[in-house]
């Protein structure tokens, strides 16, 4: 087991091959910041660049999994310009700030691993939209989710608008947003944005039984291409686009030392034992593209 510390944030890298990050600022319950923002992202290039982790659990310390957007700085809060914001504190593009959130989802989205959310506790605001980006949703009993950015006189965060609807298709987005109203894990699960509701003590065994799951017997080069393009195609305008890339796709990895392995181990009714790494040897299926972007 290894640990890596961060100011907002831990991380362990379990035997097993599956990462744990923890959102650990639970005296304001894990409450969103900048400087959270820059460590979860530089968390996912750890674990994309560690071919020891094979899946991501994400969960919180304490009561909460996060309560929203830090709003120690009252009404300022999102006025990035009157705090002094600028294009040298911060991402801009043609003179916009870019919202944070956005920039986690984004990395979340190019993830090579699969990534699950353990929701130990309300999820607010950017708190529920970050996990969109992931891969599998499972909550405690009880745990409070809310899209509240309309009674906040705000507009939705963290490319929700793409990630929300296709989750839990446009009606139940609509609602959500809309009203903008706190809701339970249960109604949650009714919806499609959980999986899986649990006991508080079961919840991290369960996040632990489904990383096991999508990961074991599984190539890790496999399941890095999959991902991406399962999470891209879903933006696709036409299946041709689909055809295309999984042309390429077969094609390479259909010459890979991993497909020689996956094919003899099962006719020879082992276990595989695949060689190629994810950190060194994922091919380019987008043309340049699309590629996903970590170091």
């Amino acid at each position: 087991m290894r640990e890596h510390r961060f100011s907002t944030i831990s991380l362990t890298v379990e035997d097993d091959g599956i990462a744990v990050v923890t959102l650990d600022r639970p005296d304001s319950l894990n409450a969103f910041t900048s400087t959270m923002q820059d460590e979860f992202i530089e968390v996912f290039d750890v674990t994309d660049a560690d071919d020891s982790v094979r899946a991501v659990i994400v969960t919180g310390r304490g009561r909460a999994f996060c309560a929203g957007a830090d709003l120690s700085s009252g009404g300022d809060t999102f006025d990035y310009q009157s705090r002094g914001g600028g294009p040298a504190t911060g991402a801009y593009e043609n003179g916009v700030h870019r919202d944070g959130g956005g920039l986690l989802t984004l990395r979340i989205f190019d993830s090579v691993k699969p990534v699950i959310a353990a929701v130990n506790g309300p999820a607010v605001g950017v708190g529920a939209s970050m996990t969109l980006a992931m891969d599998a949703r499972l909550a405690v009993t009880g745990a409070k989710f809310g899209f509240v950015f309309t009674r906040r006189g705000l507009v939705p965060d963290a490319a929700a608008s793409w990630f929300l609807p296709r989750v839990v298709g446009l009606p139940a987005a609509l609602e959500w947003r809309y009203s903008g109203r706190v809701f339970l894990a249960e109604e949650a699960l009714d919806k499609g944005l959980l999986s899986a509701v649990h006991e508080s003590e079961e919840l991290l065994p369960a996040a632990r039984r489904l990383a096991r799951s999508m990961m074991q017997g599984s190539a890790p080069v496999s399941i890095a291409l999959t991902r991406q393009l399962l999470w891209r195609m879903a933006g696709a305008a036409h299946p041709m686009e689909a055809h295309r890339v999984e042309s390429r796709a077969l094609e390479i990895q259909g010459a890979s030392a991993d497909v020689r392995e996956g094919v003899t181990a099962f006719l020879e009714k082992r276990t595989p034992e695949f060689p190629r790494q994810v950190s060194v040897d994922l091919p380019d299926v987008w043309e340049g593209r699309q590629a996903p972007k970590f170091s």
